[in-house]
C-alpha cells in the first residue's frame, strides 16, 4: 500500500523534501526566540541596558522574519505537494477505472468510487499535508523545547515530564476510541452517497409514483447513521481540550511556585522563568498536534486503503501479448460456452427488460450461460428472444470481451476473442448496450463518439439509418442541439435511435442491438430492421428483442431459456418445432403483438 501512494508523489518529490527542510528552520527559530527573550529581560531590562535591549530586541526581529520567511516557503511547498499528490491519486484511481472490465466494475458501487475518488482522497491529501509539516513541526518543537528547558534549569524539567507522561496517556486513550469510530465513518457515506444518487437519477419515476416522502427517510436514516458517528467521534474528541487545560494550568501553577522559590533562592531569574512559561506551552500544543495527527493518520489508513484498493486492481480482462489486430469478417461462433458470474456480480443487471415471455427450463446451477454453441455467418442477421434473466445480454457481452467465458470458446471471424486486441475487437463489434447513456453536450459531439474523426454527413447518414434524422431534422438547432446530461431532453425512443447511429458510425463487422428498439414504436422498429437489410447487407447483425415482430425477418432466431439455446432457426421453423418459441408467438398475438399504436408515430 504504501509503495503505490509513494508512487503517485513523483514530480512532487523536491516540494515534499523541502517542506520538511524549511518547517524544522521555522521551529528552530521559533523555539530560540523565548531563549532570546530571557537574555534580554535578564541582560536587557532588569540591568537597565538599553543597549542590550536594542541588540538582542533586533536578534529577536529578525528571528521572527526568518521564522515568518520559513513559515511561508513551508506552506508554499506543502500545498503543492499535497494537491499534486491528490490530483495523482484521482488520476490513478481514473484511468485503472477505464481499464476495467464488467466484473470488475461489479465489485464496486458507483457511490462507493464516488466516495474513494472525493472523500478519501481528500483526507489522503490533509493527512499528506500535516505528514509534511505537522508531523515534523510537532516533535521537533517537541523534542527542542524540551532541550531548552534542561539547557535553563534541569529541576523544573521535571514537571513537564509529569506533565507529559499524563497527557499522553489520556490522548492515547482518547484516539484509540475515537479511531475505531472513523473507520465505520467511511461505509456510512457510501450509503448516503447512494441514496443521494439513486434519488437523482431516479427522480422522475419518485415523483411518479409520490415516493418523496419514502425517499426523505431512507436519506435521513442514512445521513442520521453519520451523524451518530461524528458525534460520537467529536464527542470524544472534544475531551482533548479539558484534559489539555488540565495538564497546562497544572504545569502553570507548580511552574510558579517552585520559580519563584528558586528566583527568591537565587538559582533562577526571571527571564528564565518566562521561558519556561513558554517553552511549557510549546510541549504541551505539541502533544496536542501530535494527538490531533494520530487521528488523522488512522481516519485516513482507511482511506488510503479504499483508495490503493481502486488503483492496485488488476483488470480480469486484459490484452493478449501477442494480440492480433485484424478481424478478418463478421463470424461468430460460440463453442460450448459456459458463464458463471462472480458471487458479487449479477446477470439481472443486463437484463431488465419487462417481459411476457415465458420461462420454462429450471436448473439448479448458478451458471448464466451453460453449453451454449452455435454458428453465425458473416453478414447474417441474426434475432435473440427469451425471457428476462435467459441470457441474452450476457451472451453478446462476450462476443465484446466486456466479460470473459468460465468455460469453451468465442470465436469472432474464425480466432478466439482472447487473442485480439481489445481496442480493434471491440471497434469491429459495436454493442448498443439495453440502459442507453448520451454525454451533455451537442447531438454532434455525441455520435462521434463512435467516431471522432467522422464527418457531419456521415453522421447524417448513420442517423438516416438509424430513423433519428427526422426528428433530429425538427429541432431548433438540428445535429447542433444540446443534449443535457444523460439525455433528459430526448424521449427514451429517440435516445435509443441516437445511441444506434452512434454505433454504426464505428462501422462494425457485427453489431449488437440489445433489446436496442423497445422504445420505438412498431412502425420506427420496423423502418429500422427494413433499412439494416437493404443498407447493411454485408454486416453481422445480432438483435436481441422482447418481440417476435422485430426478429421475425431475421435469417435465424436463437431461443433461449435460462442460459441455455433451446432453438436456432428461422422464424417459420421454429414455429412448428420449439414449444417455448410457439409459446411466445401465442402470447404476443393474442395482445396483438405490443401495445405501440403506429398512427399516433410517437415514442415510448
Amino acid at each position: 500500500m504504501l509503495k503505490t501512494l509513494t508512487s503517485q508523489i513523483r514530480e512532487y518529490r523536491n516540494a515534499s523534501i523541502l517542506t520538511p527542510i524549511w518547517t524544522a528552520m521555522e521551529v528552530v527559530m521559533d523555539v530560540l526566540i523565548p531563549y532570546i527573550t530571557a537574555s534580554l529581560i535578564d541582560k536587557g531590562i532588569n540591568a537597565g541596558n538599553m543597549e542590550n535591549v536594542w541588540f538582542y530586541g533586533a536578534v529577536m526581529l529578525g528571528m521572527a522574519f526568518l521564522s515568518l520567511a520559513f513559515g511561508i516557503l513551508a506552506g508554499r511547498c506543502v500545498a503543492y505537494a499535497s494537491s499534486g499528490f491528490a490530483a495523482n491519486l484521482r488520476r490513478a484511481m481514473y484511468r485503472n477505472i477505464q481499464r476495467f472490465a464488467f466484473s470488475d466494475i461489479d465489485k464496486y458501487s458507483t457511490p462507493g468510487l464516488v466516495t474513494r475518488m472525493t472523500t478519501d482522497v481528500n483526507n489522503l491529501q490533509n493527512a499528506y499535508q500535516q505528514i509534511l509539516r505537522v508531523t515534523v513541526r510537532a516533535p521537533f518543537r517537541l523534542i527542542l523545547s524540551i532541550v531548552m528547558c534542561l539547557v535553563i534549569d534541569a529541576r523544573l524539567s521535571l514537571i513537564f515530564i509529569v506533565a507529559m507522561t499524563v497527557l499522553g496517556f489520556s490522548l492515547f486513550n482518547i484516539i484509540s476510541r475515537v479511531a475505531k469510530l472513523f473507520q465505520q465513518v467511511f461505509v456510512k457515506y457510501d450509503e448516503l452517497n447512494q441514496s443521494v444518487q439513486e434519488n437523482i437519477q431516479a427522480i422522475r419515476v419518485v415523483k411518479a409514483f409520490v415516493r418523496e416522502d419514502y425517499e426523505n427517510r431512507k436519506f435521513s436514516k442514512a445521513a442520521e447513521g453519520l451523524y451518530k458517528l461524528y458525534v460520537r467521534a467529536e464527542s470524544l474528541m472534544a475531551l482533548n481540550h479539558p484534559v489539555m487545560n488540565i495538564v497546562v494550568y497544572g504545569c502553570i501553577i507548580a511552574l510558579s511556585w517552585w520559580g519563584a522559590h528558586f528566583i527568591v533562592g537565587g538559582t533562577l531569574t526571571t527571564g528564565e522563568l518566562t521561558s519556561l512559561f513558554t517553552y511549557v506551552m510549546a510541549i504541551l500544543q505539541s502533544l496536542m498536534m501530535l494527538s490531533m495527527i494520530f487521528v488523522m493518520l488512522t481516519q485516513s489508513a482507511a482511506s488510503a486503503r479504499r483508495v490503493t484498493e481502486v488503483i492496485e486492481e488488476q483488470p480480469d480482462i486484459v490484452n493478449p501479448e501477442n494480440p492480433v489486430y485484424e478481424i478478418s469478417d463478421g463470424s461468430v461462433e460460440f463453442r460450448s460456452v459456459r458463464f458463471d458470474y462472480k458471487s458479487s456480480e449479477t446477470s439481472e443487471t443486463s437484463e431488465t427488460s419487462e417481459t411476457s415471455i415465458p420461462s420454462k427450463t429450471k436448473q439448479s446451477r448458478r451458471s448464466a450461460l451453460f453449453n451454449v454453441s452455435f454458428s453465425i455467418a458473416s453478414g447474417e442477421t441474426i434475432g435473440v428472444i427469451g425471457g428476462t434473466g435467459s441470457g441474452k445480454s450476457t451472451l453478446v457481452n462476450l462476443i465484446s470481451r466486456l466479460y470473459d467465458v468460465s468455460q469453451g470458446e468465442v470465436l469472432v471471424g474464425g480466432r478466439n476473442v482472447k487473442d485480439y486486441d481489445l481496442t480493434s475487437l471491440r471497434n469491429a463489434v459495436s454493442v448498443v448496450l439495453q440502459n442507453n447513456i448520451l454525454f451533455s453536450g451537442s447531438i454532434l459531439e455525441n455520435l462521434r463518439w463512435g467516431n471522432p474523426k467522422a464527418t457531419e454527413e456521415q453522421c447524417i447518414s448513420a442517423c438516416q439509418l438509424a430513423q433519428a434524422d427526422e426528428f433530429i431534422q425538427q429541432m431548433p438547432e438540428g445535429y447542433h442541439t444540446h443534449i443535457e446530461q444523460g439525455g433528459t431532453n430526448v424521449s427514451g425512443g429517440q435516445k435509443q435511435r441516437l445511441c444506434i447511429a452512434r454505433a454504426l458510425l464505428k462501422q462494425p463487422k457485427v453489431l449488437v442491438l440489445d433489446d436496442s428498439t423497445s422504445a420505438c414504436d412498431t412502425a420506427t422498429d420496423a423502418k429500422i430492421q427494413r433499412a439494416f437489410r437493404e443498407d447493411l447487407s454485408g454486416m453481422t447483425k445480432i438483435i436481441i428483442a422482447q418481440r417476435i415482430l422485430s426478429v421475425k425477418d431475421c435469417d435465424k432466431i436463437l431461443v433461449m431459456d435460462n442460459g441455455v439455446v433451446t432453438g436456432f432457426d428461422t422464424h417459420e421453423n421454429l414455429l412448428k418445432d420449439n414449444a417455448l418459441y410457439q409459446e411466445i408467438n401465442a402470447i404476443q398475438s393474442a395482445d396483438q403483438g405490443d401495445f405501440d399504436s403506429p398512427k399516433k408515430g410517437g415514442d415510448a
